[in-house]
């Protein structure tokens, strides 16, 4: 298991949902993200070392959403502390810009940051 990261993690349980690409299917939740990866919560154990192709829907506000589809390598699963949950671990193969405009819209939106002075 990895230890050292390079970009803490953000926590993001049950916020975004995750679907197989080519079935449109979901299969779970991100539970949090990094510039090259994601962890991903669901019901069911994922295959480690297997390619999934992976679809994020990110609401936009009156019923759009736009999609961002990712091919990501299953590096680790492992049963989470919710019973019947399992948290995997997955690099991706080369995000999309939208993948990244996400990660840095994520880590603002979940981040204390200070309130600007008033003068």
């Amino acid at each position: 298991m990895f230890t050292d990261r390079r970009i803490e993690r953000h926590q993001l349980p049950y916020f975004l949902r995750v679907f197989n690409s080519v079935t449109d299917k979901p299969i779970g939740f991100l539970g949090n993200v990094s510039e090259d990866g994601l962890m991903l919560i669901s019901q069911l154990p994922m295959m480690i070392g297997v390619d999934f192709q992976l679809r994020l829907k990110i609401p936009m506000g009156e019923g759009c959403h736009q999609v961002i589809d990712l091919t990501g390598c299953c590096l680790w699963c492992q049963e989470d502390a919710t019973p019947h949950h399992y948290d995997a671990g997955f690099s991706l193969h080369r995000p999309p810009p939208e993948y990244g405009q996400l990660v840095l819209a994520l880590k603002q939106y979940f981040s204390f940051q200070a309130l600007p002075a008033s003068a």
